[in-house]
């Protein structure tokens, strides 16, 4: 009877709620302030120390940096000085112009900035050197506690700063994301949607609106009605075109926001409209559309106050939306999970979240162009069952992120390029094999596979069960990885691992009936071999059985290898040593004979090129065809074990691995009760 192990199942988006604190004291933000100001001194971390390794972990400083708090820089310090807008952002020396580009846009929304920025934290008479703010990684929010000792340099920040020289937020919200990932080097060169994810838990699009989908404008228009968070912009050819102005009033290089979609009666005909907002203000598209156009004398005055024309911010403008195809070069969308949006907010996405690994040797396999290994990467199944509204299919974003590969930066860790695929299912549960991807093709993949922290693309899919498969280009590379499925409706989606199973076939009896005594050839030249080592007995020690199993399969022509160890014939003796008394009765060894026989088939069968090995990622195979079916976390355990640095597994390895798989399951089948899938165990079991 199989033994079956509850699978895992995938964790449930998060609901509001207090973001986990993370410093080191296990301490949560305020009961450390609390304790400073008992104490009377200012917080200082140890966990992000005012030293060089927080700064660089590659080099060192240019110039010596001296760390100071704010009311060392200048006598009226403030957190936040008239509101948190654009011009408190101004970049240092650090090449972290994403993440500026980030915080700009955070301060466009009120509700995302006052969850990443406290707001009721100041330097008055509560003050005691530390601060905090809030992060969104890997399906939780997390609280950052820092103490605002910030680098300087002949008395001023040396990065990120406000424009008013006594405003301090954006520099100790640099500070805490630096912490965040490790050190401020960490921060050098990334993309804007990154930050924009961890400032809202939402998942990043990005679009060339030249290849844009045809149904570009409803991606945009249905993005917008769920408060998704949506910028553009115009690229440079050049660094010398970065910030240069067209003469339709728009600047190269420059972060714009989207900020509506509509559309407008004019002239009998219904017209597709666009509002883009310069965060920096003043400049402005003069083109059709555009403030004082004649195109808006010719709209009534109700449309033009429904679209707000008369009321628009300094910097925000409309256009028409196929001037901006043609004008604007890239469209970046962070779409918000629920819990980033409004209670009231109607057109929410459905998001599920896996959390998994790619482990070197089991399910690391790398993209298609790797079949033998591909088939062993994670699989997660899909279970599209409810159309859009109004559509014969169903709207999915895919999005693949690589955990802390920015923090692990000092460890010498890149980002990977990754990316996924994903077929159609052929029905049934369990891992597919690798005759399922030689033989069929897949219904979707990402565009690309693309060294950045997070892949996701958009996809429209009829109703059915789909398999996704999550990988890095190369095989053989370790990551931990984080996949979200935001559904326009409920997608129920499952990882396609096996349920662990053990199906082997009852011991035979090692003292048969006087009818079955009948010896073979084989068995005869056995038994000559065991009397000669063994003597009268007839029982031999791990020493002779070494002997004789070496003896024996020396002579095998068909298999390769070293020879076993006497440690495996030690681990034979307790597999089959039925009386406990330490050695092997001949009986006991023919019983082991034919398992050996079998399995030395099985290991051949998986020896391809007959080198005396096979290769850790057709282990699962291996074993299945063994008895033993086993999930992706047990067959890690068992590469680690037992496979060497090139991802090999010897036959004598392949041997104890299934004779420790065999002696479990035993004393799993000994003390089972009515074959339950779990087992009591005292202190002397």
């Amino acid at each position: 009877m199989p033994y079956l192990l509850q699978d895992s199942k995938p964790r449930p988006p998060p609901l509001p709620r207090e973001a986990r604190a993370t410093h080191s004291s296990g301490k949560a933000y305020e009961e450390l302030k609390q304790e400073c100001l008992r104490r009377g001194s200012l917080f200082e971390d140890p966990d992000f120390p005012a030293s060089d390794a927080s700064l660089f972990f590659s080099e060192k400083p240019p110039v010596p940096f001296l760390w100071k708090r704010p009311g060392d820089i200048v006598k009226d310090p403030k957190f936040i000085l008239g509101g948190a807008t654009r011009t408190d952002i101004c970049q240092g020396d650090l090449g972290d112009c994403w993440l500026l580009a980030a915080i700009a846009s955070l301060t466009l929304n009120e509700k995302t900035l006052a969850r990443v920025v406290p707001l009721d934290q100041n330097f008055g008479p509560d003050y005691a050197g530390i601060f905090h703010f809030q992060f969104w990684q890997h399906n939780e929010w997390l609280d950052v506690v820092i103490d605002d000792r910030l680098p300087t340099f002949k008395g001023r920040l040396v990065f990120l700063h406000s424009a008013e020289h006594n405003e301090f937020w954006s520099a100790l919200l640099e500070k805490a994301y630096a912490k965040l990932n490790g050190s401020y080097e960490a921060l050098k060169g990334g993309s804007t949607i990154e930050a924009m994810e961890d400032f809202t838990g939402g998942v990043g699009e990005m679009y060339e609106v030249k290849t844009a989908p045809d149904n570009f404008y409803e991606i945009l228009e249905k993005a917008l009605k769920r408060c998704s968070m949506v910028g553009c912009s115009i690229d440079t050819s050049s660094a010398a075109e970065s910030e240069a102005k067209t003469p339709f009033g728009l600047i190269k290089g420059h972060a714009y926001s989207v900020t509506g979609i509509d559309e407008v009666s004019y002239r009998g005909q219904k017209v597709r409209l666009i509002r883009i907002r310069n965060p920096w203000g003043q400049v402005e598209w003069n083109g059709p559309w555009s403030d004082n156009s004649l195109e808006w004398r010719l709209v009534s005055p109700s449309e033009q106050k429904r679209l707000s024309q008369t009321a628009l911010d300094d910097g925000e403008f409309w256009m028409k939306f196929e001037d901006f195809k043609v004008h604007f070069d890239k469209v970046e969308i962070c779409n918000l999970t629920p819990d980033a949006l409004e209670d009231s907010t109607t057109h929410k996405w459905e998001v599920t979240i896996h959390e998994g690994s790619w482990v070197r040797g089991s399910t690391a396999g790398g993209c298609r162009n790797f079949l033998d290994t591909f088939w062993t990467n994670p699989q997660i199944k899909m279970h599209l069952t409810e159309t859009d509204d109004g559509q014969d299919d169903c709207t999915f974003i895919a999005a693949l992120m690589q955990k802390d590969r920015r923090k692990l930066r000092k460890f010498g860790a890149e980002m990977l390029s990754i990316g996924y695929s994903i077929y159609e299912s052929p029905g049934g549960d369990g891992h597919l094999n690798k005759d399922f991807f030689r033989y069929h093709a897949s219904k979707a993949r990402s565009k690309t596979y693309i060294n950045l922290r997070e892949v996701s693309n958009r996809f429209k899919l009829p109703p059915g069960d789909y398999i996704l498969v999550p990988t890095t280009f190369e095989p053989h590379q370790e990551a931990d990885f984080c996949l979200r499925i935001f559904s326009e409706k409920k997608a129920i989606t499952e990882d396609l691992d096996e349920n662990v199973a053990i199906d082997l076939p009852e011991p035979p009896n090692p003292n048969p009936s006087p009818q079955a005594t009948e010896e073979t050839e084989e068995e005869k030249q056995f038994r000559a071999l065991f009397e000669k080592i063994s003597g009268e007995d007839m029982e031999v020690s791990a020493e002779e059985l070494e002997y004789v199993l070496n003896a024996v399969l020396k002579n095998k022509k068909d298999i390769k290898f070293k020879k076993l160890s006497l440690i495996s014939c030690r681990n034979i003796i307790s597999l089959m040593d039925t009386s406990g008394n330490g050695t092997l009765e001949f009986s006991e060894f023919k019983v082991f004979w034919e398992k050996l026989k079998k399995w030395i088939n099985i290991f051949l069968l998986f020896d391809s090129d007959k080198s005396g090995s096979m290769s850790s990622y057709e282990l699962r195979s291996a074993l299945k065809a063994a008895g033993y079916q086993l999930n992706n976390y047990l067959l890690q355990l068992i590469v680690l074990r037992y496979s060497d640095e090139q991802f090999q597994i010897e036959f004598d390895d392949f041997l104890n691995c299934l004779i420790r798989l065999e002696n479990a399951s035993r004393v799993f089948q000994a003390l089972s009760v009515k074959n339950k899938e779990f087992i009591n165990l005292n202190i002397g079991e």
